[in-house]
C-alpha cells in the first residue's frame, strides 16, 4: 500500500503513537486545562512585573526622601547664633531657628516631616508615600518610605582633607 510518503505509517510512527498517543489526545481535549494555566501564568507575570516596577519606583523615592531630609538638616544647621559665635567664636544652634529653616525647606520642596534638634545636631526625617503602577491592581495602592538626615555646624574648610 502506498499512499505517499506522508500517509504511511511506520514503525517508529507506530511506536510514538503506542507510547505517547495520550500525550495528543489529552492537549487536544478542549476541558479548559490550558486556560486556567495561561490565567495563573498571566497572573504570575504581572506580579513579578509590578513587583519590579513598583519596587524600583520606590527604591527612587527613598533616595529622594533621604535627600530631601538631609538638605534639610544642613538648611537648618545653618541657624547658628552669630551673637555666640563673635563673642567666643563656638557655633551654637538656636533651636527655634533651626526648625524653621528646616520645616522651610521642607516646605519648599513639597515634603513633609519632623524637625528635632540636640545639642549642635539636626535630625530631619521624612516620610512620603509613593504610588503603584501595577501592583494597584491586587489592591496595594502605595508604599511608605522614609529617609532620614542630619547635620551639624561647620566652620568651613580649613585644609586638605583625602
Amino acid at each position: 500500500m502506498t499512499h505517499g510518503r506522508h500517509t504511511r505509517r511506520t514503525r517508529w510512527s507506530l511506536w510514538w503513537q503506542a507510547r505517547f498517543g495520550w500525550w495528543r489526545a489529552w492537549w487536544s481535549a478542549d476541558e479548559g486545562r490550558v486556560t486556567g494555566f495561561i490565567v495563573v501564568l498571566t497572573i504570575g507575570i504581572l506580579a513579578l512585573a509590578g513587583l519590579t516596577l513598583d519596587g524600583g519606583l520606590a527604591l527612587a523615592a527613598k533616595v529622594k526622601a533621604a535627600g530631601q531630609a538631609e538638605a534639610a538638616a544642613r538648611a537648618g544647621a545653618q541657624a547658628i547664633d552669630l551673637g555666640v559665635y563673635r563673642d567666643s567664636g563656638r557655633m551654637v544652634l538656636v533651636p527655634g531657628q533651626a526648625v524653621a529653616a528646616a520645616q522651610s525647606y521642607l516646605a519648599g520642596v513639597g515634603a513633609s516631616g519632623t524637625v528635632t534638634v540636640a545639642g549642635d545636631t539636626v535630625t530631619v526625617a521624612v516620610t512620603a508615600t509613593q504610588g503603584t503602577q501595577l501592583l494597584g491592581l491586587v489592591g496595594i495602592s502605595g508604599i511608605s518610605v522614609h529617609g532620614a538626615g542630619s547635620a551639624h555646624p561647620q566652620r568651613g574648610v580649613t585644609g586638605l582633607e583625602p
